[in-house]
């Protein structure tokens, strides 16, 4: 939203607060006054960023109940009614923040966007014990423990005024412990998705994915390291950004790869990630990959131009990519992602197609990725636990963790979650040696100099796009493109999901080089702000909170 739209529209909600405030306050409202102050209260299960700051700017309501009423949406449905388990704990100190932020804003105006504005973020995001918090990947051999210090992003947020409302659930180690269900955790459990009952929310930042899709907060962070933030936001009915590696700070982030792991936003709008993204994404001293980012740090919201698709040329690589055969994708998602290139064509773009990347067979049949990942979680996770200030489990290693989810069966190995695959193949690895070195130098080639660089090269081209099921790269944007109609063969995807489903959502990808995210958003926004898709289908009635600000404020 530009900036004089956004001064006009608080100024309107400004003038109805005061005229709302004083009648409430005489006792004088009529009925139709009542549904007036209701409608003027923005829908917490779509709410923008921007409307929501406008309503605490205007005095519609406070910091402190924003943080009231997506409390009570989390009672609502995440340990009750559909049990979405997309929230593994939330902050005792969030109302306390929320406080503080409310006075702040009185004394000297908000700090940015996100004054006041409650997060969750994935439960592998540190956050200090202070603050009554723990960070434990979904694991209760963190269970307690103390880190050192809180994650860089986490710094960035509550910089920029954020209150951190508690702690999303995840695939155990961000799905990096074995064969299991996407979105369950020893300490979370089973995570599912809130548009088709027990549904897969797929990734390992499921929780956030879940608990953003239907207003169980404003923003949430997710991490990556191979589709656990487009995979979620894919499925989820959810714009997902994949940054490149380095642009938003891993320190204080439990690892797999330092080579591929990232942070990035999910939300329900191009304009709320990119919102995200600007004070998220700069240099970290606790993260030496963050300090080759281009400078300034651009301002994402400045890429929000609805004619951003007007002449660019975007790429599709078909070979390997819309495999329906190798992907795994029921055929409907092509006829939809179809229907997306005509968008494209009606903006402006040029659509090549196809544009394949020269080494789409290569990428596709290499194991080299699995090298280069067992071994440097097995180094980076030991030094997380060697790091921690204290740790109630005991567990100092990997070697101590496999050992210890098998003594805890109860709680790390019920039946069908037995699986620690990862982490012994990980354990079985000897370090950064010869064979480590080339399979990273030949991820990097497949992946960058013959992958995406090349084919943009070769045709000339600004992005490649793809249906989000399936193959995932970096940088990407991920934004809704459609449904799974009703009659959608349903299929199994773990010992207590299904996908697809009839209404679960399918997204779409734009790809580009390393540092495109500007344009990557640009590109998202036109055609988001064309189609509305996420709009076109709401998650499945019990899974939708009821509470909203009008029942926090007025209690009636």
């Amino acid at each position: 939203m530009r900036a004089w739209s956004f001064a006009c529209f608080l100024a309107l909600v400004t003038l109805q607060a005061a005229v709302y405030s004083a009648q409430l306050s005489a006792g004088s409202l009529s009925n139709e006054q009542r549904i007036a102050i209701r409608q003027s209260l923005p829908d917490l299960y779509e709410a923008s960023v921007v409307e929501l700051q406008a309503g605490l700017e205007s005095g519609l309501f406070t910091s402190v109940d924003l943080v009231n009423a997506y409390l009570a949406r989390i009672e609502e449905v995440n340990l009750q009614g559909p049990l979405l388990r997309a929230v593994i704990e939330t902050s005792p100190s969030a109302l306390a923040q929320a406080a503080a932020l409310d006075a702040e804003r009185l004394a000297t105006g908000p700090r940015s966007l996100l004054h006041g504005i409650p997060v969750l973020v994935k439960d592998n995001i540190a956050t200090l014990a202070s603050e009554g918090m723990n960070t434990t990947a979904g694991s209760y051999s963190l269970l307690g423990s103390v880190v050192p210090a809180e994650a860089g992003v986490i710094t960035k947020l509550q910089a920029a005024g954020a209150i951190i409302l508690g702690k999303a659930n995840l695939s155990e180690f961000a799905h990096f412990r074995g064969n299991l269900a996407s979105g369950w955790s020893g300490r979370g459990g089973q995570c599912t998705n809130a548009y088709f009952p027990h549904a897969d929310p797929c990734g390992s930042s499921a929780g956030s994915a879940v608990a953003a899709s239907v207003g169980l907060a404003a923003v949430t962070l997710g991490t990556e390291t191979d589709g656990s933030i487009t995979c979620p936001a894919n499925q989820n009915n959810l714009v997902g950004i994949k940054p490149t590696v380095g642009l938003t700070s891993r320190a204080g982030v439990i690892p797999i790869s330092e080579h591929q792991d990232t942070v990035g936003p999910l939300t329900r709008s191009v304009a709320d990630a990119a919102i995200v993204l600007s004070v998220i994404a700069g240099p970290d001293a606790n993260d030496n990959f963050t300090l080759a980012q281009p400078s300034p740090v651009p301002d994402y919201t400045a890429a929000l131009n609805g004619n951003a698709l007007a002449n660019v040329r975007i790429g599709v690589p078909r070979a390997v990519f819309m495999n329906d055969t190798i992907t795994g994708n029921d055929p409907y998602v092509n006829e939809v992602f179809e229907a997306a290139l005509e968008v494209m064509r009606a903006l402006g773009a040029t659509v090549v197609d196809p544009a394949d990347l020269p080494s789409a067979e290569a990428i596709a049949a290499s194991g080299n990725e699995t090298v280069v990942l067992d071994t440097d979680f097995k180094i980076q996770l030991n030094a997380w636990y060697a790091g921690l200030l204290a740790n109630p489990s005991g567990v100092r290693s990997l070697a101590e963790l496999i050992a210890f989810d098998d003594a805890n069966p109860a709680l790390e190995e019920p039946p069908q979650y037995t699986s620690q695959s990862d982490f012994i193949a990980a354990e079985a690895t000897t370090g950064f040696n010869a064979t480590y070195y080339a399979a990273l130098e030949y991820d990097y080639e497949m992946g960058r100099t013959n992958g995406i660089d090349a084919a943009l090269e070769m045709y000339n081209l600004d992005a490649l796009i793809l249906p989000a099921p399936g193959m995932t790269t970096v940088p990407a944007g991920k934004f809704p493109l459609g449904f799974y109609p009703e009659n959608v063969t349903i299929g199994l995807a773990g010992p207590e999901t299904v996908y697809p489903a009839p209404g679960v959502p399918i997204g779409l990808s734009f790809l580009g080089t390393a540092w495109s995210e500007f344009a990557l958003v640009s590109y998202a926004y036109a055609y988001e702000q064309y189609t509305h898709t996420r709009l076109a289908r709401r998650a499945y009635a019990e899974a939708i909170p009821t509470t909203q600000l009008w029942d926090i404020i007025y209690g009636m």
